[in-house]
């Protein structure tokens, strides 16, 4: 496949994708469209198509990206039948091969820059493996029911060799990825996390995915609009989405650095009436190192609770029988 066909499947606009499906916005301005997600049933719209950038946001998911990952999502398919099947349909209504969908699918992998190479994205999946989840779940401690919704699976090369690691979107179609061990990393563009946009306010603010997994694992429910900054070097950009979402009362759950105390004094700064809930895990790195602190200790006491096996001798009434 050549460049230019690969780029045409790229513009092909997500607007014109979904109304093929009969699906519509419910309020269009000429920077973006605001639709019900067309991923599932709901009755306040969350889903936001960026009608410049052609990448889409679900709010409620916290998870986006570009038209491929949308058909990706929408047809169940894998990336290059989704190449394949918007292929069909781009400007000019291309057709391509199964040979050639994955050509397009090698050559539209994403690139991320590191140290020791390039990374080449591979694959996206909504199911994680097994060392990724046992990391979540005894590491780290997270609730994989309520994770999973905002989690992928990226597969990615670098050098020939193939790794995966945990991914969380942001609102302009990268992701923030980890792994069980301690590489951080971004698929470019970095930017911040909008989650629950349509619940109440104080918005409820993380440096990272896994301070908002800990903190979603802790709640029976979430009833607040959540930010994930994805960095605190996103401040600036989150003051901006808070501002231009009127938001005025705030909660942050900010590591216990100076970094994280720089970040709170900069919200009380920009205006914002905050709540520091890191008081609550004053003596802890972070909210999740102390959530993992409250899941070993309420093991240790549930295990020391757990009923005790007695051996009761069982007395035997002897009888003397007289004799006669």
């Amino acid at each position: 496949m050549k460049e230019e066909d690969l780029s045409r499947i790229k513009r092909y606009p997500i607007v014109e994708y979904l109304e093929r499906k009969g699906i519509k916005p419910v309020r269009s301005t000429p920077a973006y469209a605001l639709y019900h997600s067309p991923l599932r049933e709901e009755t306040h719209p969350s889903f936001k198509v960026d009608t410049e950038k052609n990448l889409w946001i679900d709010y409620a998911e916290g998870r986006g990206g570009s038209i491929i990952d949308l058909c990706m999502r929408m047809e169940r398919c894998s990336l290059s039948e989704a190449i394949r099947l918007l292929g069909r349909n781009a400007p000019d209504y291309t057709a391509y091969s199964s040979q050639k969908a994955d050509m397009a699918m090698k050559r539209s992998s994403i690139t991320m820059a590191s140290a020791s190479g390039v990374r080449r994205l591979i694959e996206m999946s909504d199911t994680l493996p097994p060392h990724l989840l046992k990391y979540l779940q005894e590491d780290r401690c997270i609730t994989i029911e309520k994770a999973m919704p905002f989690l992928r699976c990226i597969s990615y090369e670098v050098r020939g060799f193939h790794y995966q690691a945990i991914g969380f979107a942001n609102q302009s179609g990268g992701y923030e990825l980890r792994d069980n061990g301690t590489f951080k990393g971004t698929i470019a563009p970095k930017d911040i996390t909008p989650i629950f946009a349509d619940r109440a306010e104080p918005v409820c603010i993380f440096e990272g995915f896994i301070d908002f997994l800990s903190f979603l694992s802790m709640k029976e429910e979430v009833t607040n609009h959540c930010l994930v900054m994805n960095s605190i070097s996103n401040v600036a950009r989150s003051i901006r989405y808070l501002n231009d979402s009127q938001v005025s009362s705030i909660r942050t759950f900010l590591d216990n650095d100076e970094a994280g105390r720089k970040t709170t004094e900069d919200l009380v700064k920009a205006g914002f009436k905050v709540e520091d809930m890191s008081v609550h895990y004053r003596s802890f790195k972070d909210l999740n190192e102390y959530h993992v602190h409250r899941v070993r200790e309420q093991q240790k006491r549930q295990s020391l609770k757990m009923p005790q096996t007695q051996t009761n001798p069982i007395k035997v009434k002897q009888v003397k029988h007289k004799m006669r």
